[in-house]
């Protein structure tokens, strides 16, 4: 589970880069990204959005590496950022986050796709491998 855990805390890190405000929510309501996202990791969306849509990340996922599932991630938080910060409490962005992953945004499998590799910006492999070694090494620390 130590992985799983690390790239939460790498998702975390890099919505502190990209979507800063939604970390900032987070934070604020003590909401750990392990609440929120561990399905998403899990189980690579396959239960968590439309099979056209997860097949195609799949697709991705194989040719690109794990950074697919990060541009995932990423792309549903960003694109529902205003609807995210409408949160006013715990459960409420747990609510939030569980919708994000329902609707037309996700069902248009080809429009979706193409937001995976614009909208989150510049995402390297290094970058996520350099977050990964320092999460990974907080974890350990904490025990």
């Amino acid at each position: 589970m130590l992985g799983l855990k690390t790239d939460q805390e790498v998702l975390g890190e890099l919505v502190k880069m990209k979507v800063p405000a939604v970390a900032e929510l987070m934070e604020r309501h003590g909401v750990m990204w392990t609440l929120v996202v561990s399905r998403w990791f899990i189980c690579l969306f396959i239960d968590i959005l439309p099979v056209e849509t997860v097949l195609r990340i799949w697709d991705c996922l194989f040719y690109e590496g794990s950074k697919i599932i990060f541009r995932v991630a990423l792309t549903l938080i960003k694109q529902n950022q205003a609807f995210i910060l409408e949160a006013t409490n715990f459960p409420d962005i747990c609510d939030k986050f569980k919708q994000i992953t329902k609707g037309t945004f996700v069902t248009e499998c080809h429009s979706f796709m193409q937001k995976i590799f614009t909208d989150p910006g510049s995402l390297s492999m290094a970058t996520i491998n350099k977050l990964r070694e320092t999460c990974r090494e907080k974890l350990l620390s904490q025990g």
